[in-house]
């Protein structure tokens, strides 16, 4: 039998709550990310569904299931949720210089110069902020931004939709072939598996990886590996040595530096693909702060990278690139 509808007014905690359970599958998670009981918890769940007069899970399950009105409640308020904490955020920015605190997860391929230098940069035009800078992978950060554990990231964007997390594209980086320079067999002969060199791969649980093995399948591409690595400089740093070839992009070569002078970029063979970098923020990151990153990130990547990249590999240049 329906439950009957509670008088009291629909609560903004008790759909924040209902959202996040719903994505944890478990009062306990839900518990920890918001700090309160698992009886209070609960007691926010419970407040919603006798608003509503249905039940919105299977309380008997475990982990929580959603019921099938559960599930249509659920893709209703997502978007609502997450425009209510944009405009939350907007209207409660304030101005850059009285910002508190801000915390922002980066890949690694931006970490030897570029990093260090938008810190400092931050650091000057927003005095009174404490900031928290964390480096790790594009799935990693993507994840943390999800449970609210970062405001902000710097990070390739996953083919999956981001759900109410927000997105400005920043750069383009196509995929190239990386061969030791001074290997004597073609670039067909050594992609297409026809030489003993091996191919030397990015470990398989990093986005960069599912992309480069995704278009290789389409294109019919079946390469001997006997090497996978999550970091780049090694990847570089065994390619220089002889030991094998890789698909990496223009981004992460030019951090390569030392062992340019042993390797020869290529481009890839057949259709082009690229990757794309992205400032990913949460709805509660003001639109000013990400304004401002994004200005200082796209000038930094000019000057250190895009130039001297087109520079030295003047048929990048219509690929490498800043996204308008």
């Amino acid at each position: 039998m329906p439950r009957q509808p509670a008088p009291k007014d629909l609560s903004l905690k008790w759909l924040e709550i209902f959202q996040i359970c719903a994505q944890k599958g478990s009062l306990q998670a839900a518990s920890e990310e918001t700090g309160l009981t698992i009886s209070t918890v609960s007691h926010h769940l419970r407040n919603l569904e006798d608003h509503l007069g249905v039940e919105l899970f299977n309380h008997s399950r475990r982990p929580m299931v959603l019921t099938p009105k559960g599930q249509v409640f659920l893709r209703n308020i997502d978007d609502a949720l997450y425009a209510i904490r944009k405009a939350k955020a907007e209207a409660s920015a304030g101005s850059i210089a009285d910002a508190s605190y801000l915390r922002i997860g980066t890949i690694e391929d931006f970490d030897s110069d570029i990093i260090p230098e938008l810190a400092v940069f931050l650091s000057g035009n927003m005095p009174s902020c404490d900031f928290m800078y964390q480096t790790d992978s594009s799935h990693a950060i993507i994840e943390l931004l999800r449970n609210r554990h970062l405001d902000l990231g710097i990070t390739t964007t996953p083919d999956e939709r981001l759900r109410d997390l927000q997105d400005r594209p920043l750069l383009r980086d196509p995929f190239v072939v990386v061969l030791p320079r001074f290997s004597e067999q073609s670039l067909a002969d050594i992609v297409e598996g026809r030489t003993k060199l091996p191919f030397l791969r990015f470990s398989s649980n990093l986005i960069i990886a599912r992309q480069i093995e995704s278009q290789m399948r389409r294109i019919g591409l079946r390469a001997p590996s006997n090497f996978e690595c999550s970091n780049n400089q090694t990847l570089m740093a065994m390619v220089a040595a002889g030991s094998g070839w890789t698909i990496t992009t223009p981004l992460l070569f030019s951090r390569a530096k030392r062992f340019q002078p042993k390797l020869a970029i290529h481009r890839f063979p057949g259709k082009s693909f690229s990757r794309t970098l992205a400032i990913v923020a949460t709805p509660d990151c003001s639109r000013s702060v990400m304004e401002l990153i994004d200005s200082k990130m796209r000038a930094l990547i000019r000057d250190h990278v895009i130039s001297t990249q087109h520079q030295q590999t003047p048929w990048l240049a219509d690929s490498f690139k800043l996204v308008d």
